[in-house]
């Protein structure tokens, strides 16, 4: 089941919406009081948390918005250190029975328990990012990944002085394949095969910190510096903070990803060498499903954010990228025959 045409009214524009988290843990927000007529929306955090000046702060920054237009009750949950399925699925219950609705988990991790969750709470809807979960009250909010990297990988063949340019994946999983898998192709259709791209993961599984350690993002950068990359893409949650430290260091470029990380605070030290991100418009998923609980239409089924959507897309924040030659009439050529089909964009 796909809509799309909903979603995409509602979506478009939120990926630069200003993000307002702060590095925290624990638990935000008050309760929806069980009383039906009460719509808060909830979101569980992945793994990085909030203030990962990423993934999470999107979900945030879409919920700061929904909360401002609709006086929605909010709550915002951080995830705990090893935890399990089962600790997620009692997190969204315990969510259910407070009366929440709609309620997000932000991540594939959330695809289990959303299951066993779902089916037990037909009255609540759920959505879930980065998976499909089947259920008559989910919302599966997934992205192209693909499309937007396949323009960093423009810009990349484009900022290159050594023709060798680096990703690094925070985990060796299929979501961040497809990253990686449109990022190579973008660099290469744009080179012609003369860059080379030298890739790594962090780790095999997220309990090994592929998400959450800026110590590993930023020897990852480091080894790929010492090859001669002088363009790193990351994407791999708050480790990619230590990606975008070593390339800033080092005075190459870095290309950030899901928010753009040029904008965030906490980045600014490293601002300057932040050439893009790679947007992935998760805050305009959050605010597209709290949008169609309140107007009392809740959205179902598979949502897909792409680049013919805005759901992805390149930000040029910094003054730097229209700089360089050739490199901004290339990614709007590359958009345009993305958006038209001539370009087709792999996912592995």
């Amino acid at each position: 089941m796909r809509r799309i045409s909903k979603l995409t009214r509602v979506a478009v524009g939120v990926a630069s919406l200003g993000l307002v988290a702060t590095a925290c843990g624990g638990t935000s927000g008050e309760s929806g009081g069980g009383d039906g007529n009460d719509r808060g929306l909830a979101i569980a955090y992945d793994i990085g948390g909030k203030g990962d000046q990423s993934f999470n702060d999107a979900a945030y920054a879409g919920l700061t918005k929904a909360k401002d237009e609709f006086g929605y009750k909010t709550a915002d949950i951080e995830p705990t250190e090893g935890e399990t399925d089962a600790d997620k699925e009692q997190r969204l219950a315990s969510l259910a029975k407070q009366g929440y609705n709609p309620i997000i988990g932000v991540g594939f991790a959330y695809g289990p328990a959303m299951k066993a969750v779902a089916s037990k709470y037909p009255d609540t809807t759920f959505g879930i990012v980065d998976s499909v979960v089947e259920g008559k009250n989910v919302a599966s909010l997934v992205f192209a990944e693909e499309q937007a990297s396949y323009l960093a990988g423009v810009a990349a063949a484009k900022a290159t002085k050594s023709n060798t340019v680096g990703f690094v994946g925070g985990v060796d999983i299929p979501l961040i394949h497809k990253f990686e898998a449109g990022y190579k192709q973008g660099v290469e259709d744009t080179s012609g095969g003369k860059v080379k791209v030298v890739s790594q993961y962090l780790t095999q599984t997220a309990e090994e910190g592929g998400f959450s350690s800026p110590d590993k993002g930023k020897a990852a950068a480091e080894g790929q510096i010492e090859k001669k990359a002088d363009v790193v893409y990351q994407a791999a949650g708050l480790s990619g903070q230590g990606v975008i430290e070593a390339a800033a260091k080092a005075k190459v470029w870095a290309i950030g990803v899901d928010s753009d990380q040029y904008k965030q605070a906490a980045l600014a030290p490293y601002k300057r060498y932040i050439l893009t991100s790679a947007l992935k418009d998760v805050g305009g998923a959050v605010y597209a499903l709290a949008k169609s609980v309140h107007d009392d239409k809740p959205l179902t089924g598979t949502q897909t954010f792409d680049l013919k959507v805005k759901g992805v897309g390149l930000s040029e924040a910094n003054p730097e990228y229209g700089k360089i030659a050739g490199l901004k009439d290339a990614v709007d050529k590359a958009k345009e025959g993305i958006i038209d089909g001539s370009i087709k964009v792999k996912t592995e």
